[in-house]
């Protein structure tokens, strides 16, 4: 079990030249093999373990055979001192042959080594079919992420060029400085590296954020943010928190003739941190929560809402929660018509694999 884990690690990447030599030592231990060699879905050979490496052209010619055939070839004394070179395919249902094992043996293979090549094989393919849908949640994350970008909101970003520009005349320093943290928001916000970030940079972008906001509603707006210093370096989903915020402001608060106060809070709950965002704004129908219509309602009025009323991503972030932390990480939503809205988030402080 252990020979098999040290395998399955470098498997998990995907097979590739660097993966196929990690793993080729550990793969023919298990096999009991003279030598063993990968090759890619191509027949290129990837790795080749141990000796009698003048029949790797020979094995290149093999796989290629078994990758047109989709089984198992054997050719009996391919050289003085080998009684048996063979090309068993790595075969993926609905993917076809993604690789091939070869294995040398200066012996007559017997039954049990041919099922021993098959059992490992079939492991291999496991591992490699796990790296593919570990690739596939990594695209589908990066679509999220793009997609909850291009949901940042037009409305917000007119309002701030629009409140910039109001200030160029009556007070330049203040324009200047809104210019910087619109600059920042906009480079943090469309950055391309990595899908998890810390917390203490998500809520520096917040605080970009409620800076523009705060220019345009002036005291109106009042922001308080209570964060507990052991959980600055949370790991978290990019872009968890400020489309959090920028609901609260949009849809919470914006309708109000006397706008309000939002609340970020971040506490530490022994092994999570437990973040809120809560406006003290019009809140809305928690049934329509209940029928799954997270990003289709809009706040305060209980109606189906299309374009811009619609919540910002906040079923994109709830998504991506669970999809990095399991189903008790997803996002709960506290409300009522009248009493506001507390959005929460749990977030584990260690998860082994995940960093920014």
């Amino acid at each position: 079990m252990h020979t098999a884990s040290l395998a399955a690690h470098p498997l998990r990447q995907g097979l590739t030249a660097e993966s196929a030599a990690e793993a080729a030592p550990h793969l023919r231990v298990l096999t009991s093999a003279d030598a063993l060699a990968i090759a890619d879905e191509n027949g290129r050979v990837l790795a080749w373990d141990g000796p009698h490496t003048d029949l790797a052209d020979r094995f290149a010619d093999l796989a290629q055979k078994a990758i047109d055939d989709s089984r198992r070839v054997l050719v009996s004394n391919p050289s003085p001192d080998v009684r048996a070179l063979i090309a068993q395919p790595l075969l993926i249902e609905d993917a076809g042959v993604v690789g091939v094992l070869g294995v040398v043996a200066v012996a007559e293979p017997g039954p049990g080594m041919l099922t021993a090549l098959s059992e490992v094989a079939r492991y291999a393919c496991g591992q490699l079919e796990l790296a593919e849908l570990d690739a596939s949640r990594a695209r589908l994350d990066r679509a999220e992420v793009r997609a909850l970008r291009a949901q940042i909101s037009p409305h917000f970003i007119y309002n701030a060029l629009n409140t910039i520009a109001s200030f160029v005349r009556t007070d330049p320093d203040l324009a200047r400085e809104l210019i910087l943290e619109f600059a920042d928001f906009t480079r943090y916000s469309f950055r391309t590296a990595g899908e998890f970030t810390v917390l203490a940079d998500e809520l520096r972008n917040v605080d970009r954020y409620l800076t523009l906001e705060r220019a345009r509603f002036g005291a109106a707006l009042e922001v308080k943010i209570q964060v507990a210093p052991e959980v600055l370096n949370v790991v978290l989903p990019f872009l968890a928190l400020q489309p959090l915020v920028e609901n609260a402001v949009r849809h919470g608060l914006a309708g109000k003739p006397d706008l309000g106060t939002v609340s970020v809070v971040a506490v530490d709950e022994g092994t999570d941190c437990v973040i809120s965002v809560e406006d003290d704004g019009l809140g809305m129908d928690p049934e329509l929560l209940r029928s799954g219509a997270l990003d289709s309602v809009e706040t305060g009025t209980g109606k189906p809402s299309s374009g811009e009323s619609a919540h910002v991503g906040l079923a994109n972030v709830d998504d991506r929660l669970r999809a990095a932390f399991g189903n008790d990480y997803g996002l709960v939503v506290e409300t009522a018509p009248g009493a506001g809205t507390k959005v929460s988030m749990r977030v584990p402080k260690f998860r082994a694999g995940i960093q920014p």
